[in-house]
């Protein structure tokens, strides 16, 4: 079986590099703006930043910088129509996170 060392614990490559993944995802969105996006897009197919930044009540150049971040992580994508641009998550599953923060009753 092929392990490796995680924090002195001796770990299957396999889930050692599932659990890295999972801590990727954990930090592109471990931001109240992401969470937010991630909620609203949730709701519906896709929003405009427009959209967003009215729902979410920040800046548009705010907004922008975190969509960024999270294209850039592959959770949302982005399609452009004209002069719009519409957001919608990669995969809906991602929030699950904020479902069990939310249900979490020691927070």
């Amino acid at each position: 079986m092929d392990t490796i060392t995680l924090n002195k614990t001796i770990v299957p490559r396999l889930q050692a590099e599932r659990l890295s993944e999972v801590a990727h995802i954990l930090r592109a969105v471990s931001h109240p703006i992401r969470l937010g996006i991630l909620d609203l897009l949730e709701q519906t197919d896709e929003l405009t930043v427009t959209e967003m930044y009215e729902a979410l009540k920040v800046e548009q150049s705010l907004l922008s910088h975190h969509l960024s971040k999270l294209r850039d992580n592959r959770i949302v994508r982005a399609r452009r129509s004209g002069t719009q641009v519409f957001y919608s998550l990669v995969e809906k599953h991602i929030t699950r996170i904020i479902d069990c923060i939310n249900h979490c009753d020691n927070l």
